[in-house]
């Protein structure tokens, strides 16, 4: 490729072993068929990682990654990914953040760091365009993301840095670690902050100043006026609510849904709901709002509390995650406790809902009988007691205690650990927690988590187009006006489920945020295609990138499946299959195990996949350019008909 529009053209490699810096040119057909963010995180994963490492190994990688819209006034494109195997599943590890990282990263002049290997001593990676350095950071282990992030500042003197760091649950190698950026901005899934801290690598720091280059300015401009009138026209309603109010909104929609977990998942409607929902929260506790870079939405809350026991917590973007995870998962209806919990989770380094579903699981555990006040230190954890949530929280972040210990496992292998039943209650899927949507009442989300390369994944499909698509279109895009009836569980969910993931796997890769396009099937279709051509000056088509997202998510199935996956890992929890909901509008529904079979054959056979394991076939991953792909699984005897 001549020039470079929308791509930086740089990898830079960093190896915390022996101290180096390498900076690589970004091969061309990398950019064209993986086209960024998640996409090339993926493609480096499994070219670069033998099968079998240990996540905590020195040869596991960390990929931070950005794609080609990242850093341009595309709307709502200040998103990176960053990968890793996954500590939590075993497999394919990958989150995504917003805020000003991505930007930064771009603008000093990389499409990836690829972090490498393990320092002997704790430090961070500071990069200011053409300089890189690895500093030592022992000052800075122990610390909080807060106290880190302004440290780090200080160091390098300069307030517009954009940094991302681990807090002590990262370097206790928790499997709930995030990476933090700018306080707030969390890289939550998959234990990423876990094997940052096994690194011994507590930051990257980044200030870029180069800015990128775009082929079309005035084709980007008007891809920005055009879809952003299309938002607020076409998706009206979601523009007014979620602009005001967030992610918070959440509770009083999935509430009046009947999809809201409760008590461990055992039910999809809290009876004190209204105590968590957005009238208790605006205006007494927000007192401003904050967006990612280029965002139209600004949907992230700084709070304040003021008074009351709580009082002098403050901080951005608590979400509804949080909301569910330290609520109505655990019977508590106290929204500062919730705030307060989101706030400590930011400090520490930890993902909301892998934190608030292990804790969601002792809770029921001992309620339960099976964990006693010996295995949880003498505290109480008695449904709604939110008296001991935030120490639960520290001494997870800790490893401190028998409780501390346990929970800083994940729900999964805590289960293991202790026996006595104590496996039924943990809602995982491969080992991850799942998004907050009771998949009782959403079935094609319920179908997405199962079959989603991370496990227990929301984000991979986003499946609001399940209820907000109008039959006829979903007709129109999907292909099958059965799709979108939320309860029922037609194979046309398979369907729905494949051309969502596509759509998420393109805005992963251009690194643009899931929630700019959710109820209006232009903003899913039309504006992917507009926005690269104006960007990259490369002529993409709808169909060039649903092929590109096809790839990527094979190849990561394979990656997977080199890890011992197979269709057996494909399934949910055993108590959405088995107890039915008693309250609301889900009242008596369960998964149906006999449609689920007929849904996993539909969308392996979408896929080009072998419905008997769920392995990619050659001729699939032939037809895809990986055909080196199809040849190391069939070393392995993992490719269907050669040793399946």
């Amino acid at each position: 490729m001549p020039e470079w529009y929308g791509w930086a053209g740089t990898i830079l490699r960093v190896n915390l072993t022996d101290k180096t810096v390498k900076k690589e040119p970004l091969p061309e057909y990398l950019a064209t068929q993986f086209i960024g963010g998640r996409g090339f995180n993926s493609k480096i994963l499994f070219d670069h990682l033998r099968p079998g490492v240990d996540p905590f190994s020195p040869e596991n990688l960390l990929i931070f990654g950005a794609g080609p819209c990242t850093g341009t006034l595309i709307p709502c494109s200040g998103r990176f990914t960053i990968s890793t195997k996954s500590p939590v599943t075993g497999g394919l590890g990958d989150a995504n953040s917003g805020g000003h990282f991505g930007p930064q990263m771009k603008w000093a002049g990389y499409d990836m760091i690829r972090v490498e290997g393990k320092a002997e001593k704790p430090v961070y990676v500071w990069i200011e365009d053409d300089n890189v350095e690895i500093r030592d950071a022992e000052h800075l282990w122990g610390l909080d993301t807060w106290i880190t992030t302004n440290e780090i500042i200080k160091d390098v003197g300069d307030p517009s840095i954009s940094v991302a760091c681990i807090g002590p649950a990262g370097e206790n190698m928790v499997a709930s670690a995030a990476i933090i950026n700018e306080y707030a901005r969390a890289a939550a899934k998959c234990g990423v902050g876990a094997v940052m801290g096994s690194k011994k690598l507590k930051a990257v720091a980044v200030r870029g100043t180069k800015g990128i280059r775009v082929a079309d300015p005035k084709g980007v401009v008007d891809v920005y006026f055009k879809y952003v009138r299309i938002l607020k026209e076409e998706d009206e309603w979601w523009y007014n609510n979620f602009s005001k109010y967030g992610t918070p909104m959440f509770v009083d929609q999935y509430q009046g849904l009947g999809a809201l977990p409760t008590y461990n998942w055992s039910e999809g409607v809290f009876e004190k709901a209204d105590e968590l929902g957005v009238e208790k929260l605006y205006p007494k506790y927000v007192k401003k709002k904050r967006s990612c870079f280029a965002c139209v939405l600004h949907c992230s809350p700084f709070i304040l509390i003021e008074e009351g026991p709580y009082a002098g917590f403050t901080g951005e973007g608590v979400e509804y995650e949080a909301f569910t995870g330290f609520g109505s998962k655990i019977g508590c209806a106290n929204i500062e406790l919730v705030l307060a919990a989101g706030t400590m989770c930011d400090r520490y380094g930890i993902d909301y809902i892998s934190c608030a579903e292990v804790i969601a699981w002792a809770f029921e555990c001992y309620n339960r009988g099976i964990l006693t006040k010996e295995d949880t230190d003498g505290l109480d954890l008695t449904w709604g007691n939110e008296d001991v949530v935030l120490e639960l929280i520290r001494r997870l972040a800790y490893r401190e205690g028998k409780i501390g210990e346990l929970l800083a496992l994940g729900s999964r292998k805590a289960a293991q650990k202790i026996g006595k039943g104590a496996e039924y209650y943990s809602m995982t899927i491969k080992g991850q927690q799942p998004g907050s949507m009771d998949p009782r009442v959403l079935a094609a989300w319920g179908f997405s988590y199962a079959v989603g390369n991370r496990g227990g994944d929301h984000l991979r499909t986003h499946l609001v187009c399940e209820y907000m698509f109008t039959p006829e279109e979903m007709e129109k895009y999907v292909g099958t006006a059965a799709a979108s009836d939320r309860f029922g569980w037609h194979v046309a969910k398979a369907d729905l489920v494949v051309w969502s993931e596509n759509m998420r796997t393109i805005s992963n890769c251009m690194e643009h945020c899931t929630y700019f396009n959710r109820g209006a099937p232009r903003l899913y279709v039309e504006f992917p295609v507009d926005a690269l051509r104006a960007v990259t000056g490369l002529d993409w088509t709808y169909e060039k990138l649903v092929e590109c997202a096809h790839r990527i998510i094979t190849l990561e199935r394979a990656f997977n499946v080199r890890e011992g996956f197979s269709r057996k890992d494909d399934y949910l929890p055993e108590r959405f299959y088995k107890e039915p909901l008693t309250k609301g509008p889900g009242r008596g529904k369960v998964v149906p195990r006999d449609h689920w079979e007929k849904l996993l054959d539909r969308y392996y056979t979408l896929r080009g996949w072998d419905t008997k394991t769920g392995w990619p076939t050659r001729e699939t991953l032939e037809k895809l350019g990986l055909k080196y792909v199809a040849d190391q699984l069939e070393e392995l005897g993992k490719l269907p008909g050669k040793g399946a």
